[in-house]
């Protein structure tokens, strides 16, 4: 099933269009990946199929051509993970996880604790840290709670922006397999990244982005091995494996 379907999407800050003629599509179980360098429209494309910049086009959610506000994206499904994670700093991490699932349990869900208890089989560290303030965190622990805040909802599909941004290596490495675990738990990812080579890793499908345009898409295996895609984001090494640390 498709979640979201996009067609020649266009995204515009006054005359200047960010984002030019997009098409995309995200169906179930997948982990749909978008590169390319900074400022090539990336988190505006995302920011815009997340209802939160105006565009044009046709998109439509789980089957439906629409144009819904956030609040109903949110209802529907579909959950946001911003670049900045955007955490309530002076709030525990216990309490940023519960005010994730908010909106289902106003509707009546009365799940709480069984869902917190999955975060925290996902992200033992966030138990271990559940009573901490959110801005006393590591960066690698403010990604960890951006994601299962997020969670928290139960979404079909997560939006993630840059979630590698300013981790070390191995925390980076630890995030990469929890997004790719969320697939397997059913949970389909659109994934906007500038480090390709983790990206294309773990995506089904991979759309390479530069100046607002696609200019690149297919199968993320296969752009990995694409000599253009290797020389500007993977480096000379691209085929071979990182070092393990």
């Amino acid at each position: 099933m498709s979640l979201i379907s996009a067609r020649n999407v266009t995204v515009c800050y006054g005359k200047i269009a960010a984002v030019k003629d997009v098409s995309l599509d995200i169906h179930e179980g997948q982990i749909v990946t978008i590169v390319g360098p900074n400022g090539a429209g990336k988190t505006t494309l995302l920011s815009a199929l997340m209802g939160l910049l105006p565009m044009t086009g046709e998109v439509s959610y789980f089957g439906t051509v629409s144009r819904p506000g956030v609040e109903a994206l949110v209802r529907a499904g579909i959950g946001l993970i911003p670049e900045r994670r955007e955490l309530f700093a002076t709030l525990s991490v216990e309490d940023n996880l519960a005010l994730g699932g908010f909106d289902r349990w106003r509707a009546g869900a009365e799940d709480a604790a069984f869902e917190l208890a999955k975060i925290y089989r996902l992200f033992p560290r966030l138990e271990e840290r559940r009573r901490q303030v959110a801005a006393t965190l590591s960066g690698g622990e403010r990604q960890m709670l951006a994601m299962g805040r997020a969670l928290m909802g139960r979404p079909r599909l997560l939006l993630l922006d840059e979630p590698s941004l300013g981790l070390a290596p191995m925390v980076m490495r630890d995030i990469f397999e929890t997004i790719s675990g969320l697939r397997d738990q059913g949970v389909a990812i659109l994934l906007v990244e500038q480090n390709a080579r983790a990206a294309l890793r773990i995506a089904d499908h991979g759309h390479v982005m530069e100046a607002g345009r696609f200019v690149l898409s297919g199968p993320a295996s296969e752009l990995a091995r694409n000599e253009r895609v290797s020389e500007a984001y993977l480096g000379v090494a691209a085929a071979e494996d990182p070092p393990q640390e």
